[in-house]
């Protein structure tokens, strides 16, 4: 398969920059929020949009364009969409909801003890993980509408 074939393929770019833009999007949001530069907000995990479903939708809508909505491989891209989009928004939302009660606790218990008998204050676990509901739909709609610029365009 020559490189030129990569290039030219809708789906793939669809969903590369949905989430490269759902990204950046989530990096500006974050200066606006916290007034600071925070440049892991470039691939981090959640925030406002998520990029997980900015790019699946997009994948899953340019699959639809490209191949038809009633081809085998737009439920396949559908399914695994909304599976990823479900763990967004549940299970790595959760995750990331008990980090934070885990986070508090660690720094409870290390109050007043010596820095080196506590390790696990050390490394905080990761809080942000997953997304609201709210979020996903954001990057959901934003992947959808990336597609269809970038799939019908002239």
């Amino acid at each position: 398969m020559p490189f030129s074939a990569i290039l030219q393929n809708n789906m793939l770019w669809s969903a590369v920059l949905s989430w490269t833009l759902a990204q950046v999007c989530k990096f500006f949001t974050q200066i606006i929020r916290d007034r600071r530069l925070d440049f892991r907000m470039l691939v981090a995990p959640g925030g406002m949009p998520s990029g997980h479903s900015a790019s699946m939708m997009a994948l899953t809508t340019a699959v639809g364009i490209e191949m038809g909505f009633d081809s085998a491989a737009f439920a396949v891209a559908f399914v695994t969409s909304m599976i990823v989009m479900y763990d967004a928004a549940g299970i790595r939302r959760s995750a990331g909801q008990q980090a934070v009660v885990l986070n508090r606790i660690v720094h409870r218990l290390s109050q007043g003890v010596h820095e080196e008998k506590v390790q696990l204050s050390a490394q905080e676990l990761k809080e942000i993980l997953g997304h609201t509901p709210f979020q996903v739909i954001v990057g959901a709609a934003m992947g959808i509408v990336i597609a269809l610029i970038f799939c019908l365009r002239g």
